[in-house]
């Protein structure tokens, strides 16, 4: 499926890549509006409805993926609410055996999340994850999300990489389509980033549901 003698670089998304994203989903669609709910009155639908809008107006933005914004704005403990159902924080099943793989390839295997520093900081407590990548990047500090073609530029300046020798995995289409557009050859989408959904339907970007079927070919 993949020209691996072609690829050097493997840069990887977190949150529905290596990450199973029903924490981020369970803790934004179904946590926050429920502990915001408590605290304005209000029923838990009207909580929903309210912080939907408010996410959709910010979407692909820095804001959208920062703690610091959504504290300010809700005037909730977003971090410590986290922490309230941090036991959701896990690898994919077929992660840990094809990242171990990919290191041991020899390739330079970089994280791009758009998670703020203290959400990725607290998936690596959870999950020791970093031990599987050359460095580690969220793009807070780049100032620009993968949405925009800033960040390449940025990331690219700092890590130095192929565009030609590089491969980007993520399960965000939008972001995907980004990558592509900034040139980088090599794109794999992730069908399946939340165990407790269907897998999406996606036409455009080859996909990978389970890293394992691509362990013999590196």
């Amino acid at each position: 499926m993949l020209n691996w003698s072609e690829i050097s670089t493997v840069l990887i998304d977190m949150d529905g890549t290596i990450l199973d994203l029903h924490f981020d989903n369970h803790f934004w669609l179904t946590h926050l509006p429920l502990r915001y709910s408590q605290k304005m009155g209000i029923s838990v639908e009207a909580a929903q409805k309210k912080l939907a809008a408010h996410y959709q107006s910010v979407a692909g933005t820095i804001e959208w993926y920062c703690l610091d914004y959504w504290e300010a704005q809700t005037t909730m403990p977003i971090k410590e609410l986290k922490r309230e159902i941090e036991h959701l924080i896990q690898l994919r099943d077929d992660a840990k055996s094809f990242l171990m793989a990919l290191k041991a390839s020899g390739r330079e295997v970089v994280l791009v999340t758009n998670a703020h520093p203290e959400a990725l900081s607290l998936k690596i407590e959870r999950t020791q994850l970093d031990q599987y990548f050359d460095v580690l990047y969220s793009t807070h500090e780049f100032g620009v999300t993968k949405e925009s073609q800033l960040l390449w530029q940025r990331l690219q300046h700092k890590q130095n990489f192929n565009n030609d020798k590089t491969l980007f995995i993520d399960d965000s289409i939008d972001i995907l389509h980004s990558a592509k557009r900034f040139g980088i050859k090599h794109l794999l989408a992730v069908a399946n980033p939340d165990s407790k959904k269907a897998m999406n339907i996606i036409d455009d970007f080859q996909t990978v549901t389970d890293f394992r079927l691509l362990i013999k070919d590196l």
